[in-house]
């Protein structure tokens, strides 16, 4: 962790949540750091990932999320599917369902920080990324994936479904239909196919996945700040908004733009 970073983060929560930060701004990158157990998530992993993300400054242009070892997250920890009292899924599922859904919402800020329009977020996976993995993977803007790469939503087989904020990512990548079939049979999705159905942007050699991040990255910082989140903006709603409501969205995002260059000129 870098000094830059220090500040105004709680270092016990990051360590509690296995999570660490480096900040080479205007560039962030968050590594989950649990590598002996293939960097498999606690509620603590979540509080701190939150925690981050409610920190960033506008001078954060990329946010980079990745794995420390060979797999970027193998999904919830095993200790939360014990059935012994306490156990996480326990816990919830004994929960009067505003106390449960409380939690989870907590849980789920874990991720949606991600989306906000100020950078752009990128998910560097290399081997698996499991339920909440996939899902961590999902709540990114842009998912580089390394050729060893394996997505599966997994929370089926537990007779659960997937509540961390991927569903929604998800359908707008691949569609309902290959969504639907994902998550309802919990199956593989390799790096290779991730990309011919639209839900990783490249796969590339292991060995190459950190520096295809950095050049992904650095393509972005260079590209001007305003214009980027614009844009960023632009595409979030559009999957949503009918064809006159993107119109306008065009417009208004457009002419503040233009009045910045004219400003410049003068």
């Amino acid at each position: 962790m870098t000094a830059a970073t220090s500040a105004g983060l709680d270092h016990d929560l990051l360590e509690r949540g296995h999570v660490a930060v480096r900040n080479d701004a205007p560039v962030v990158t968050v590594t989950l750091n649990r590598p002996s157990a293939r960097n498999a998530q606690l509620p603590s992993t979540w509080e701190a990932l939150a925690h981050i993300g409610s920190g960033l400054t506008d001078e954060v242009r990329v946010v980079i999320v990745c794995g420390a070892g060979p797999s970027f997250s193998a999904g919830l920890d095993r200790s939360a599917f014990s059935p012994q009292q306490g156990s996480l899924l326990t816990t919830l599922g004994a929960a009067p369902q505003a106390v449960a859904e409380n939690a989870i919402a907590a849980y789920q800020r874990g991720f949606s920080w991600l989306s906000d329009p100020r950078f752009i977020s990128i998910a560097a996976v290399a081997g698996h990324a499991v339920g909440a993995g996939f899902q961590l993977a999902l709540a990114c803007d842009l998912i580089v994936a390394a050729d060893d790469a394996q997505f599966r939503m997994a929370e089926v087989s537990l007779g659960l479904v997937p509540d961390l904020g991927g569903t929604g990512p998800l359908v707008r990548l691949v569609g309902y239909q290959r969504a639907l079939e994902i998550c309802a049979t919990g199956r593989r999705v390799r790096a290779e196919e991730a990309v011919r159905i639209g839900l990783a942007l490249v796969s590339v050699p292991l060995a190459e996945l950190d520096a295809a991040v950095a050049d992904l990255a650095a393509a972005i910082v260079e590209s001007p700040v305003s214009a980027v989140r614009s844009i960023k903006a632009l595409l979030a709603v559009a999957h949503d908004n009918s064809a006159e409501q993107q119109l306008a969205a065009e417009r208004a995002a457009q002419i503040p733009l233009l009045a910045a260059l004219v400003r410049s000129a003068s």
